[in-house]
């Protein structure tokens, strides 16, 4: 039976608050928990009018406090905007206060703009540091060693799971070498999926940390009653990724009945691409879509988004989603 997972990038939809995402965010991992979904991360982006999850390593917290057996983590933490010493700290007091629950995803990019990364005091620069900021956060996280002055406290010692996260080939390149689990963004940027694939398991050097490579694919979901329901739903994601296109960022639309008369071709184009790791439907459709993304990706673990408007849908949607999965399990 194949693994699902959630990645909830803790949308704030039109007319509704932060406060009010967090609420949803922390009873959707609870129902989550039950339906048997594995894991559930929280991204890290910044100046996002409609994300509530840029303090991540603080959602993390909110949302595991409030579970009991799920591993929360983060999909991902932007490392160029920390040093790995906060991270290292952070997320080693997760794991002392949720022991074994904790996984820290680790992305390349910012998360966000020039203009908000100077605000963060980083330098955007950052980014080529990122190897040996892994490697750096890696040893923190890891047993301490003889003679060594700086130690994480909380962090020394607990071995948080770490995760490189990618939307190419160089990210599974570096999980490679380390020889660490890979998560890829196509569930956003799925351009270079299969090739990234292809160079993380070419490339894999077994670590005390993993003996093979694991492979974690992101992938778009909405589940209804009806395709034409679930087709539906799907606009408000639709929606976001043209306003994407356009250059405009805001919160999470309600749905609309006909998306063609919102988007010109060439952003139905561009926004298509960016969603064609898509799965919509009812649960007879989508367990046909998942199934060639399976038989595709030979993915190890599905991480599935679902920008849904309204709470109770997205909650639906979830649950009919892990009926999916049990019938994907009798492939």
């Amino acid at each position: 039976m194949p693994i699902f997972s959630i990645l909830d990038l803790a949308h704030i939809i039109q007319g509704a608050t932060p406060a009010d995402a967090l609420r949803n965010s922390l009873d959707l991992a609870r129902h989550a928990e039950r339906w048997g979904y594995r894991r559930y991360w929280l991204a890290e982006h910044h100046n996002m009018t409609g994300i509530a999850s840029a303090a991540t390593a603080v959602v993390i917290g909110h949302v595991a406090a409030g579970t009991k057996t799920i591993r929360v983590g983060a999909g991902g933490i932007m490392l160029p905007n920390h040093s790995p010493m906060v991270i290292a700290e952070q997320f080693g007091t997760l794991e002392a206060l949720f022991p074994g629950r904790i996984d820290l995803g680790l992305g390349r990019a910012p998360g966000t703009d020039q203009r908000t990364l100077r605000a963060l005091r980083r330098d955007p620069a950052g980014a080529d540091s990122f190897p040996q900021d892994v490697v750096d956060l890696k040893a923190l996280l890891g047993p301490v060693q003889p003679g060594q002055t700086v130690q994480a406290v909380p962090g020394a010692g607990t071995n948080v799971p770490i995760w490189i996260l990618g939307s190419s080939t160089f990210g599974a390149q570096l999980a490679a070498m380390l020889g660490l689990p890979y998560a890829f963004a196509s569930h956003f940027a799925p351009d270079s999926l299969l090739t990234a694939l292809k160079v993380y398991r070419g490339a894999f050097k077994p670590s005390e940390s993993l003996d093979q490579p694991y492979a974690m694919v992101g992938v778009n979901a909405v589940v209804a009653e009806t395709d034409a329901e679930a087709r539906r739903l799907f606009t408000s994601a639709q929606q976001s990724f043209a306003s994407l296109v356009r250059g405009t960022r805001g919160q999470l639309p309600p749905p609309i009945d006909d998306i063609e008369a919102f988007w010109s071709l060439a952003e139905k184009a561009q926004a298509s691409g960016m969603l064609s790791y898509a799965a919509v439907g009812t649960p007879e459709t989508v367990r046909r879509q998942l199934a060639l993304i399976l038989d595709q990706t030979a993915a190890d673990e599905l991480m599935v988004v679902s920008a849904i408007y309204d709470h109770a849908a997205r909650l639906r949607s979830y649950e009919l989603l892990a009926d999916v999965r049990g019938a994907l399990g009798t492939r």
